[in-house]
């Protein structure tokens, strides 16, 4: 289908560093710009974000610190990125929460202003969304086939969740999907052990604070120590403890954080 654009219209994704707008950098960009008349150009820039990129982030993109070492920075091929951009509404996937203010935040790191104001944006994301709503409702009418009559009643709506369960077995029984790692691996099958170990991530606490890395240590799941294990950056960093035990963090995550600091002073 041949789109019906007034202007270019530029599809972008960004790899970063981590997932935080504020703090995190970009490690490439991608843009494809797509033209009224169906001519399409690429652009695709490895960038060094002068700062280290976490070993979760890497793992998902496949960009480590050594390959975007002698790369340049973002200051360096800004002028390069908006010439690029220049006239073209914008389009990607979760490009409003995500892509769009990361890069802003580049842009004005280099001191210069992302403009908006005159740029239509497309997010696929949203779209997908609208057209099929991740609601209790509709995927009972997906796998069920049914109206969901009562919902948000409690015992109508745990019904409904049995129900919609029984059908993504039928449906996705013994199917292959690849995984963030590129990995081929089979998600459903009739055994909760197994559909447990695929769809639920190692949560060490219940608010996913701390969770278990691939070789069943806990680490934690956010901040500037995202992906390190607990048990050293408490013997590392005391006044962290201290900090998390006063902060506005669950009291479940904070017993959990209690157990591995006194698991750690007792070896």
């Amino acid at each position: 289908m041949k789109l019906h654009l007034q202007k270019p219209l530029a599809f972008f994704d960004l790899e970063t560093t981590g997932i935080n707008i504020s703090k995190d950098r970009i490690v490439e960009i991608a843009i494809l710009k797509i033209h009224p008349d169906g001519k399409e150009e690429e652009k695709r820039l490895l960038i060094n974000p002068t700062i280290p990129i976490s070993v979760e982030s890497s793992m998902i993109h496949g960009i480590y610190d050594k390959d975007v070492a002698n790369a340049p920075t973002f200051k360096d091929v800004i002028k390069e990125v908006d010439d690029f951009f220049r006239g073209c509404d914008l389009g990607g996937y979760n490009l409003v929460q995500f892509d769009i203010p990361l890069l802003a935040e580049e842009y004005l790191r280099a001191d210069k202003d992302f403009e908006l104001e005159n740029r239509k944006i497309v997010d696929a994301q949203k779209i997908f969304f609208m057209m099929e709503p991740r609601t209790l409702s509709a995927a009972y009418k997906f796998y069920c086939g049914k109206k969901l009559e009562n919902a948000h009643s409690a015992l109508a709506d745990t019904i409904a969740t049995y129900e919609v369960f029984k059908g993504q077995l039928e449906k996705y029984d013994g199917e292959e999907i690849e995984n963030k790692k590129g990995e081929t691996i089979v998600p459903v099958k009739n055994s909760v052990p197994h559909i447990h170990q695929h769809t639920i991530a190692k949560l060490a606490d219940l608010a996913g604070r701390i969770i278990f890395n691939d070789d069943n240590i806990e680490v934690f799941n956010f901040g500037k120590h995202r992906g390190k294990p607990v048990k050293e950056i408490l013997q590392r960093e005391p006044g962290y403890y201290e900090w998390m035990m006063k902060g506005d963090f669950p009291l479940y995550t904070k017993q959990i954080l209690t157990k591995i600091k006194l698991s750690g002073l007792q070896r």
